[in-house]
């Protein structure tokens, strides 16, 4: 009778929890429940904080110093100038990630509104460098920023003694204030003087999307396209420094947006490739959720984020190294990479015939 009661409870209770975030459908919208806990607030507070950062942050640096222009504020300018081109290595020196703000707690509560989880294969060497490729891209990379610019699934605490730096488009350096902000995180240009330098320093991590903007453009859920065949400039940065390379495969990273079709041959795809070509940076058309409503926005939907750290590859050092042993790593890397994801695909709810669509 004891224990009908309990499952009587425990049913009771997982029904109310199910009718607590059930949304209110009004308008032709679903909107959020008005006595939504205040976690599930500030979880998506924390995304909110990630999304105005990726995208408004370059704009945000601009009107600042637009106004401070506008305003006559030209001792402020002229200090603010000096200040960025005395600093104008910074970014392809390793940076300055500083520990307290990667632990602030709207980036733990960023991961716990997906949720996500970082997972380790192998223990990494201290005493080593190694090159991280993450996969996919996706529409914002947001759990390459979340798992490895953060403390917000415990990195350091997997990889003691292991500095990851994100790397991300060199022009978003020329932006006083957006530039100081994500070097704060670890992040740093992914210029080759960075990667080289970063490789040269025993413990640091860097972590490149190796698919980069024209892959973002094949995100969609349930896909799992990788643009990898023609990426070999990775592997040549740490044959030259002698570096591991480091599979990185985050499931349900292409699950968080939904993208607007663009066919291979549409004039949007066309346009889209053009763009990607001249300035680096692809202009996905994508949704996900708002605020307060469900049905459409900017912000990611909430899918369970799985992130997976495999097992190095070793390389050896070659200062000026041949197209053939380039060739020879990018394949055994590719192999590494195949292998970790049939390995953990069932565990996070991908079918077993599903696989790798290499580009």
């Amino acid at each position: 009778m004891l224990g009908c009661s309990q499952r009587y409870i425990g049913k009771r209770i997982e029904v109310t929890k199910m009718a607590h975030h059930k949304p209110t459908r009004f308008l032709g919208l679903d909107w959020s429940p008005l006595n939504t806990p205040i976690q599930r607030r500030l979880e998506t507070l924390g995304v909110i904080h990630y999304c105005l950062v990726l995208l408004f942050g370059c704009i945000a640096s601009f009107w600042i110093v637009a106004y401070l222009f506008y305003a006559r504020y030209y001792i402020a300018l002229i200090i603010l100038a000096i200040y960025v081109y005395l600093d104008r290595y910074t970014p392809e020196r390793g940076g300055r990630s500083a520990m307290w703000f990667r632990r602030m707690p709207f980036f733990r509560w960023g991961c716990e509104y997906f949720p996500m989880k970082l997972h380790k294969t192998v223990d990494l060497d201290p005493t080593q460098s190694y090159l991280g490729g993450f996969h996919p891209h996706g529409i914002l990379g947001a759990s390459a920023f979340f798992q490895f610019g953060s403390e917000g699934t415990g990195f350091s605490e997997l990889f003691p003694g292991i500095y990851p730096h994100v790397l991300t488009l060199s022009g978003w350096f020329n932006f006083p204030l957006a530039r100081d902000y994500v070097m704060l995180a670890g992040m740093c240009s992914v210029s080759r003087a960075s990667i080289d330098y970063l490789l040269t320093q025993p413990g640091h991590m860097p972590i490149v999307a190796v698919g980069g903007a024209r892959e973002s453009l094949m995100s969609r859920p349930g896909e799992h396209k990788l643009y990898i065949h023609n990426r070999k400039g990775f592997i040549k940065r740490a044959i030259r420094t002698g570096a591991s390379l480091l599979p990185i495969y985050s499931f349900g990273e292409t699950g968080m947006f939904n993208q607007i079709d663009n066919p291979e041959g549409s004039r949007l795809k066309r346009f889209q490739e053009v763009v990607t070509k001249y300035i680096g940076f692809a202009p996905p058309i994508f949704y996900g959720r708002g605020i307060f409503q469900y049905t459409f926005g900017l912000l990611p939907l909430r899918v369970p984020i799985n992130t997976v750290v495999g097992k190095p590859i070793s390389t050896t050092r070659m200062a000026e190294p041949t197209q053939e042993v380039i060739d020879s790593v990018h394949k055994k890397y590719v192999a590494g990479l195949v292998a970790l994801f049939e390995e953990n695909k069932t565990r996070f709810g991908i079918d077993k015939k599903t696989h790798l669509t290499l580009l």
